[in-house]
């Protein structure tokens, strides 16, 4: 559909002030829950979007990994080299490679104390629970005493927490929840493995 010049003008200055009475009315500043969830690509890798922002403005940041943490990854090599950044791993690996609950419930409850420390200190202005959900789907951790802590946290610290199945009350308490949805995904449709750089 084409616009002539005027109809676009009056329709770019109706979306400025739409704008503008939205930022002049959000007067709140506060740490947020946010919470990257769904079967599609990107819940990580939009965290660590969010990671390169805290650490661009000087904030200092932690990361803990459940699950993933026996893969080699890019990224844990890039942001754990910077100072801001504690970056700590605690997974063995996918749990269909683990196979071991009671292994993978130690490992959970080794991350989630790293994790508690972190959002307990008052150290970082962000803490990024990557994989979380996963641990909670699986009830490795208890998801009360998960949102106790989360929901006790200080009041500027935000907290992102990533992975499929994101429990209800997670949702519920959340103040920015994106689902990731898969439309096409190389690997299902074209049997093309993980790429570096995009995946790793």
């Amino acid at each position: 559909m084409k616009t002539d010049p005027e109809s676009h003008q009056r329709m770019t200055e109706r979306r400025r002030e739409g704008h503008e009475k939205k930022q002049a009315a959000a007067t709140v500043e506060k740490g947020l829950l946010i919470v990257n969830t769904g079967t599609g690509k990107g819940k990580t890798t939009a965290a660590f979007g969010m990671a390169v922002r805290v650490l661009g403005h000087g904030m200092r940041l932690g990361v803990v990994q459940f699950i993933k943490g026996a893969l080699h990854t890019s990224e844990r090599d890039f942001l754990g080299a910077i100072a801001n950044c504690d970056f700590v791993t605690m997974g063995d690996g996918y749990t269909w490679n683990t196979q071991n609950r009671d292994a993978d419930i130690a490992t959970a409850r080794k991350g989630w104390d790293e994790a508690r420390r972190m959002i307990e200190s008052g150290d970082y202005q962000m803490v990024i629970l990557d994989e979380l959900n996963t641990v909670l789907k699986y009830e490795y951790l208890p998801l009360d005493e998960v949102l106790s802590v989360l929901n006790a946290r200080a009041a500027m610290l935000h907290v992102v927490v990533t992975g499929r199945h994101a429990p209800d009350a997670l949702i519920e308490a959340a103040d920015l929840v994106t689902e990731m949805r898969i439309v096409k995904h190389p690997y299902r449709e074209q049997g093309v493995k993980a790429q570096r750089g995009v995946e790793f």
